[in-house]
């Protein structure tokens, strides 16, 4: 049963309850998926295509964007010895040794020998749990910690670079060693940091790098922070403006949200030809488009027209559902979780009391969204972590997503910590070298101190990392355990 006052929903609203909630075996009426799209093309949901191109699929023409981080010095060689290895590969946690040289992981599981331990430095695990570096996948290094969206995009450039360098070494800080661009609050902030981080210049994740979020005027969530796209002229000239910057993604943003109080959640932003052509402009170019949408219209519009990354997904509909599910193994959903839990739970002492948050909606889209998310997990459909931090309620530093996972949308731990590692190398387009622990993987660790399959909110504090590994360089060592083998 829902618990949300219905009052609090739009005089608009076009939700009704899906199965997954109602219980029913069949889909209210309303929810019968659309045979052309709104372009007028026709539209089959589970086997989608737009422009000749499969929507089951991953474009072709999207590119692999490089990763790689550059060392200013040699790497000394890193062996861990008696850890608890959760090597993101789906097999279940085992005891071993993990050798590094490098930037890469070399040998997984099993004993060193003594010539292989002869003369690098040893890290006695003492059954601490290894596993790979996490991801955030709705990352906002320029997001200043200020209490609404207007406030972010104040801030002096000269003092927001460096806030954004902060921002990314505190993600790394937590453990956090793959980052994915949500949007940036000034055009080439993210594309500066990205390229310090790579050049090796400043220590932070590995990052994908975003541009301002594009809107048409009268849909943006802010004016400092968005670029202004009416046409489609204006969306592709956007679009190759910002990948001529060196943007991996770009942003559309399609809905509403609720603390601006004028744009509800459930109000779609993008006219249909606005999406279509600025996903073609981005394909075209080879980046990915990730999306803010709320509403079930602008997440059809992301299955309609070739979105990678749905942020949000909150109202989504049984026949929106069904097309996200046709498309899973192309498109991810970060859901931002925990924008809307500390909305109702930590905004009140920065002025937003509980009983604001819940008058206009947020308690009604998280009940709706999880049940909603609940039932993608179910299907299959890959969730990840990232939950719009950055706010003065949700400060860089407080990552808790898959804690939350496991609380509200019945993860296992393992499986929360799959779609912070695992899956994390998927989004960044290097499944086999980031996310996992394995033979050639990057080797961004973290040495964990617990277990935590028995206890996931271990990785909810940094104090519970004992030791960072980033680009196969100690970023972070408590200490504990460490000696310099010799025969």
């Amino acid at each position: 049963m829902l618990k949300f006052d219905p009052a609090t929903a739009p005089p608009n609203s076009r939700w009704v309850p899906p199965k997954w909630i109602t219980k029913s075996a069949h889909a209210d009426v309303a929810s019968v998926p659309p045979r052309r799209n709104g372009l007028g093309d026709s539209w089959e949901p589970t086997h989608p295509r737009i422009n000749g191109i499969d929507l089951t699929k991953p474009d072709p023409r999207l590119r692999v964007p490089s990763v790689e981080i550059k060392e200013q010095q040699p790497i000394s060689a890193i062996a861990f010895i008696n850890v608890n290895i959760i090597d993101s590969t789906g097999s279940a946690p085992y005891p071993g040794d993990v050798l590094v040289e490098g930037q890469r992981v070399i040998k997984v599981g099993g004993k060193l020998s003594s010539d292989e331990l002869n003369g690098i430095r040893v890290i006695e695990g003492k059954g601490r749990t290894l596993m790979s570096g996490m991801i955030d996948a709705h990352t906002h290094f320029s997001w200043t910690n200020a209490p609404s969206l207007d406030a972010v995009a104040e801030m002096a450039i000269e003092e927001h670079t460096i806030f954004s360098l902060k921002s990314a070494r505190t993600f790394l800080n937590c453990g956090y060693t793959m980052c994915f661009g949500a949007a940036s609050a000034k055009e080439r902030l993210d594309i500066v940091i990205k390229n310090s981080i790579q050049s090796g210049e400043i220590v932070g994740p590995r990052f994908l790098a975003n541009g301002k979020e594009m809107a048409p005027a009268d849909g943006a969530l802010s004016e400092g922070i968005t670029k202004f796209v009416e046409t489609k002229e204006d969306i592709k000239r956007a679009v190759n403006e910002f990948a001529d910057m060196g943007i991996d993604q770009c942003k559309f943003s399609m809905s509403g949200e609720e603390i601006t109080e004028h744009l509800r959640a459930e109000d779609t932003t993008f006219p249909d030809e606005l999406v279509a052509a600025g996903v073609e402009a981005a394909h075209a170019r080879g980046i990915r488009v990730c999306s803010h949408a709320r509403s079930d219209e602008a997440i059809l519009q992301c299955l309609q027209y070739g979105v990678d990354i749905i942020y949000h997904a909150s109202f989504i509909s049984d026949a929106t559902m069904d097309a996200l599910e046709a498309q899973k193994d192309r498109v991810f959903v970060a859901p931002a979780l925990n924008w809307l839990v500390a909305t109702l739970e930590d905004a009140a002492a920065f002025g937003y009391p509980v009983s604001k948050a819940e008058a206009v909606g947020y308690k009604r889209e998280l009940e709706i969204a999880v049940a909603g998310l609940k039932e993608m997990h179910r299907r299959g459909i890959k969730i990840l972590p990232g939950g719009d931090y950055g706010f003065a309620w949700t400060p860089h530093g407080t990552y808790r997503d898959l804690e939350l996972f496991v609380k509200l949308l019945g993860m296992t731990p393992m499986e929360s910590i799959i779609s912070a590692t695992a899956y994390g190398g998927e989004l960044m387009l290097h499944p086999n070298e980031l996310g996992k622990i394995i033979p050639g993987a990057y080797a961004d660790l973290i040495l964990v101190n617990g277990n935590p399959l028995e206890d996931i909110s271990l990785l909810s504090h940094k104090e519970n990392l004992d030791m960072i590994i980033m680009n196969g360089r100690v970023h972070k060592d408590e200490n504990r355990g460490c000696y310099k083998c010799s025969q």
